[in-house]
């Protein structure tokens, strides 16, 4: 018995549709939680509110946001914090990698105790190294007191670079510590998994080639893991950039203004000032700037092994 042709003319475009319809629903779940935001956004950067509603007002948000005298000092907020974050991160977690590398005893232990500080959320983070350093019942208060030292109260020190605020404030440093206390399990965790892919022959032929332990790290181990470093420093870069959680709760964007970052700066002027035009514009500029870091980033990782 001979098929109909259209029949299997109709089987055989079901099939080679069937991968757009499997694929359909998390097309469409996409386009809610990313395509429709970013749109939105865009189109209310340019919108101001009225007590009549929504006026087109052009590029004007992006104007009166970057005359205002915050927007200059919450970059240079935001560059001191992603450096000494960033950094200190990176540079505990290889460390911390390095040595639960060695099979330690107890090392299963070490690693589900270091884990805990990443499953417990940024405000409950912040609020807890709060408490810490409060004035007259804080754990370190008075060990800080006795140095002359307020976390919480005092302000930024004269800058020694022009309008770059630099030194920073007591309570930037002690953000940066909490955030890198917040985000030290996930990466050192990262760095340890990339870090045990290592074949241990290589290690030791550099050993026997007379390799010192610096030379093994810079030339071997490094480069080895560097795919891992760039996720890891891809993760830092972006919560860096984007997360308020820890600076809402440890110090409200203070002492004064010492604290306040692009993503707290986007904070007050949404839910603050309930200025949504501006707000959306800044985060359009924090969109730019994240794509530049990445793209920054993967530029310099691909040059580093061209040039190996």
């Amino acid at each position: 018995m001979q098929k109909n042709p259209s029949q299997f003319l109709k089987r055989f475009e079901i099939r080679k549709s069937l991968p757009f319809w499997l694929i359909l629903p998390t097309i469409i779940v996409i386009l809610i939680v990313q395509v429709y935001p970013a749109l939105y956004t865009m189109w209310l950067s340019l919108q101001e509110r009225r007590p009549t509603g929504w006026e087109y007002v052009g590029f004007d948000n992006f104007d009166k946001l970057t005359k205002a005298n915050l927007f200059p000092e919450s970059i240079g907020h935001t560059i001191i914090f992603l450096v000494g974050y960033v950094t200190l991160t990176l540079s505990l977690g290889f460390l911390i990698a390095n040595l639960l590398k060695r099979n330690v005893p107890l090392t299963g232990l070490y690693v589900t105790i270091l884990f805990i500080p990443w499953i417990i959320a940024d405000i409950i983070a912040g609020l807890v190294f709060r408490l810490l350093v409060t004035p007259d019942y804080g754990l370190f208060s008075g060990f800080l007191a006795e140095r002359g030292i307020s976390i919480l109260t005092d302000s930024r020190p004269a800058s020694m670079l022009g309008n770059f605020p630099f030194p920073p404030s007591p309570a930037m440093i002690f953000l940066i510590l909490a955030a890198t206390w917040r985000a030290l399990p996930f990466i050192t965790l990262l760095l340890l998994a990339s870090l045990q892919t290592i074949p241990h022959e290589v290690i030791e032929s550099a050993h026997i080639d007379g390799a010192n332990r610096w030379q093994i790290t810079s030339h071997i181990t490094i480069p080895l893991i560097l795919p891992t470093m760039v996720v890891a420093l891809f993760n830092l870069i972006l919560g860096g950039m984007n997360g308020v959680g820890m600076v809402f709760s440890l110090t409200g964007g203070g002492p004064g203004t010492a604290t306040y970052v692009l993503s707290y700066f986007l904070y007050v002027l949404g839910w603050g000032q309930l200025r949504f035009g501006r707000a959306a514009a800044l985060a359009l500029m924090i969109a730019i700037v994240n794509w530049v870091l990445i793209f920054l980033v993967l530029r310099v990782t691909q040059l580093h092994k061209k040039e190996r």
